[in-house]
């Protein structure tokens, strides 16, 4: 591939081992090319940072840990880090090239999607994530763009640990607290002060649904700095106000997993995918509307909560009318300052004033209303301080921790606590033993009713399924098995077989009855038939060497015997078939010479040439004649050759000496 002049990347070769080919995307901070490896002869994608960023060696050491994490978490929903390098001030990255289309293509193309479909979506994009989170790492920008639809039917998410190193490196090139990103996705508490967990992630996923549901992002603005400003002060609408007709428990798992207050949301992306699976139980059975689910799944308002979220008094965020940065070394003009709107929200009474009337002279008449009232407004605050404490405070409790412990002992623990306990569901996990609690609702720490239940997912353990056995089957019969056993198709890899029908499965890579994690790819091992045997054409040639040959390779050998004047003896005559191929079994004729057929040569010494000549001949012989040392023209045959007696080939001459 040679050079292209407009980019000076393309032909290249990075490390000496890359060879950088088309362009296949671009974005703010690196450029991603289609490429060859050049060791392994297999067709990667190249991530390659802007010019610059290698030249940063705090950036560098950053982007060399996350890709070395990245690089460790394997999952088939996970675009696979394969290697990291630089070259001659190259920052490049390394990773598994999945063609087909963005989630931002398909957005484009189909939205907005029906629920059902937008959560089959969805699950394997969380599934990606739950490894990510169960490993310690947070992905912090999960968008369209980096949801890659491979033209399998794969879905994997890109940019593992990367993501981290990038939004770090662009938080710190600039100054003040300046947030950069794609502020679309972005969580509230990233926004205020820089910092996510996982969390960000979940909330950054139900955009994701929101999107795709309904065709449009959630918040929109004028700018940038208007749609962060509303992810911090505005709820994600429900998606039914845009597209009506999605079930409200649909609404509810959007709301859970956009709560503003991160603490209202699922704690990790496992959570969220148990979540997930919920709902689209309920839509494959069609249900139209189950108010138990649409309650469980709704963020959970506390008391004390305030509508808003407060900014370190070290940070501030720019007022949606303003064109600045979000930098905290804007003017104060131009500054939003959450504290005093939250005041002002609240209301504070004005102070009251003196009174300028004169105070009349004499005995003061005393109001017995006065007293009353105050009795009464003082048993009204009391009332309401109490009425406040009991629903506010009084009537609730926090959630036990339970997680990871067996059923029997989560149920005492649950019921010391004055609470209900009660198994909602089972789901798998890696790290879960079986028959231990996987997850509650209500979280534990969380507020929960006195007297209230706990509702609790059971581990199933890891979730296992065994390769099923399709030798004998159709291709499509063994993609349809293996996914009905939540398996994927890997390569199909024809071989040759005497014992199985070509076109017909032999068997599988990993064999029948292994058991293996949902998604796992499995090989098929296809039949194309028995093996050909090339057919060499031996006439003229030894026949134990034809038959050696043949039978060498399974072949079943037919052979004729007949006298030849031209073939030698043991040589073959004709050969049935002499070309092309032929299978185990096949029959190959073999005609095989004798050699000449032998005649006795008959005895006409002392007869005339004439007689003598006509014998022979009738004997099959030439006759030639030649005269003895003492012919004297009485024309008898006084010598013959071959002589009498003697086998000689019909055909052959015989010669005679006459007198």
């Amino acid at each position: 591939m040679g050079r292209d002049a407009t980019d000076p990347m393309i032909g290249r070769v990075l490390d000496g081992r890359y060879r950088v080919g088309p362009k296949v995307a671009r974005g703010g901070m690196a450029t991603v090319y289609e490429a060859t490896d050049l060791r392994l002869d297999r067709t990667v994608a190249v991530k390659i940072m802007h010019a610059g960023l290698a030249d940063d060696d705090e950036f560098v050491s950053r982007f060399e840990r996350e890709a070395r994490s990245a690089a460790r978490l394997a999952h088939h929903n996970v675009v696979a880090v394969f290697d990291q390098g630089e070259d001659r001030g190259t920052l490049f990255l390394v990773m598994e090239y999945v063609p087909g289309l963005t989630l931002r293509d398909l957005i484009r193309k189909e939205s907005p999607m029906s629920p059902a479909k937008t959560l089959a979506i969805i699950e394997p994009i969380l599934s990606a994530l739950a490894a990510a989170h169960e490993a310690g790492m947070i992905h912090r920008d999960v968008k369209p763009e980096n949801v890659l639809l491979a033209d399998d039917g794969r879905i994997k998410v890109a940019d593992f640990g990367l993501a981290r190193a990038i939004n770090s490196e662009t938080q710190h090139t600039a100054t003040g607290g300046v947030l950069i990103g794609t502020v679309s996705y972005l969580s509230p508490e990233l926004v205020v002060d820089g910092k996510a967990d996982a969390r960000a992630d979940v909330y950054a996923t139900g955009v994701l649904i929101y999107e795709m549901l309904t065709g449009r992002k959630p918040h929109q603005a004028d700018s940038p700095i208007q749609v962060a400003y509303k992810h911090v002060h505005e709820d994600i609408p429900a998606p039914s106000a845009v597209v009506p007709g999605i079930p409200p428990y649909v609404d509810a798992l959007v709301a859970r997993a956009t709560a503003r207050d991160k603490t209202m949301r699922p704690t990790d992306a496992r959570v969220l995918l148990h979540q997930v699976r919920r709902v689209r139980n309920a839509l494959d059975h069609g249900v139209v509307d189950d108010p138990e689910l649409t309650e469980d799944l709704k963020p959970r308002v506390l008391s004390n909560d305030t509508d808003e979220l407060q900014l370190p008094k070290d940070r501030s965020i720019i007022d949606p009318s303003s064109t600045h940065a979000f930098d905290s070394a804007a003017s104060a003009g131009d500054v939003f300052d959450q504290e005093r709107e939250f005041t002002t929200a609240v209301g504070v009474p004005p102070p009251s004033r003196p009174s300028s009337a004169p105070v009349p002279l004499g005995q003061p008449r005393r109001s017995r209303r006065g007293p009353v009232m105050l009795i009464a407004l003082l048993l009204i605050a009391a009332l309401v301080g109490l009425g406040g404490w009991y629903f506010g405070i009084a009537r609730y409790t926090n959630t036990p921790g339970v997680l990871d412990m067996t059923q029997a002992a989560a149920k005492a623990e649950v019921e010391k606590a004055g609470l209900g306990f009660k198994v909602s569901d089972e789901g798998y996990s890696e790290t879960v033993a079986r028959g231990h609690v996987l997850s509650t609702d209500p979280e534990p720490g969380s507020r929960i009713l006195k007297n209230g239940t706990l509702s609790a997912v059971i581990s199933l353990g890891p979730e296992r399924h065994d390769v099923p056995d399709v030798s004998g089957k159709t291709l499509d019969e063994a993609q349809a098995l293996l996914q009905s056993s939540k398996l994927s198709f890997g390569d199909a890899i024809m071989k040759f077989s005497d014992t199985v029908a070509k076109g017909k499965v032999i068997r599988t890579d990993p064999l029948a009855g292994v058991s293996l994690r949902p998604g796992v790819a499995v090989d098929v091992i296809l039949s194309k038939g028995p093996r050909p045997v090339k057919v060499i054409d031996f006439t003229g040639r030894l026949a134990s060497a034809a038959k050696k040959y043949f039978e060498k390779h399974q072949l079943t050998v037919d052979t004729t015997d007949e006298f030849s004047d031209s073939v030698p003896k043991g040589h073959v005559i004709a050969q049935d078939p002499n070309a092309g191929n032929a299978f185990k079994g096949d029959t190959i004729a073999l005609t095989v010479s004798k050699g000449p057929q032998l005649v006795q040569v008959p005895n006409v010494h002392a007869m005339g040439v004439d007689a003598a000549t006509q014998i022979l001949e009738e004997a099959g012989f030439h006759v030639a004649t030649t005269h003895s040392n003492v012919y004297i023209g009485l024309q008898y045959v006084v010598g013959q050759s071959p002589g009498a007696g003697e086998m000689a080939p019909v055909g052959s001459t015989i010669t005679l000496t006459i007198v």
